[in-house]
């Protein structure tokens, strides 16, 4: 049986809270992947009503904290429009709401954070955790 448990590191970039005004979205803070082989950005979207909103997650990566910048598609597995959620004429829950999904990342950057913003000023919770795995050094430390 192989052992998951001991070969990742869960590290919350976006503590949930709602996403709030138009545009402006809210932005987690960088991790840091020092160590780590692997990531995951796993974003956990609440309960949507509005069926014209739009949920886009944004990955960002970089060598220092305080500068961060866009990681480019070619960096990433998955997209984040994939891990994101489009509108949709009929909320369904695990689908368009009350929904989980996941980008991963296989840049070279030392750090990465997530941002997730909406179309439409929301109270809806949000929130986005980085998985890393592949610990140069395990059992990794829970």
């Amino acid at each position: 049986m192989q052992d998951l448990h001991h070969n990742i590191k869960a590290v919350r970039s976006l503590a949930p809270v709602a996403v709030g005004v138009t545009g402006t979205g809210v932005t987690g803070k960088p991790v840091d992947r020092a160590g780590f082989d692997s990531v995951e950005i796993v974003a956990s979207y609440g309960s949507i009503t509005a069926t014209n909103a739009v949920f886009t997650l944004t990955i960002k990566e970089g060598d220092a904290t305080g500068a961060l910048t866009s990681v480019a598609d070619a960096d990433l597995i998955g997209s984040e429009a994939n891990a994101g959620v489009a509108a949709a004429a009929t909320r369904t829950s695990g689908v368009s709401k009350n929904v989980t999904k996941r980008v991963g990342y296989k840049g070279g950057k030392r750090y990465v954070s997530a941002s997730i913003k909406s179309t439409v000023t929301a109270a809806v919770p949000v929130s986005a955790e980085v998985l890393l795995g592949h610990p140069r050094n395990a059992p990794a430390a829970t």
